[in-house]
């Protein structure tokens, strides 16, 4: 048996899981896919409870980054 990991536009990964789905033994992993949404989910949330004193301009945010990395 063989492992084949492809990476694909969304707009094709349903035709694309249906066209596999009859292979006998065929496992298709939608961790990631899962993983994503998750993720999303989260940063949704933390933008909905983010309070304006919490935000930062990007200025800011470039001139702490270079302090971190440019020591």
């Amino acid at each position: 048996m063989r492992q084949v990991t492809v990476t694909i536009p969304d707009e094709y990964y349903d035709n694309l899981v249906q066209f596999l789905k009859p292979i006998p033994d065929t496992f298709i992993d939608n961790s990631q896919e899962e993983y994503n949404r998750s993720i999303e989910k989260m940063v949704l949330e933390r933008i909905k409870n983010a309070k304006p004193e919490d935000y930062i301009s990007w200025e800011e945010s470039k001139k702490r980054l270079h302090t971190k990395w440019n020591k």
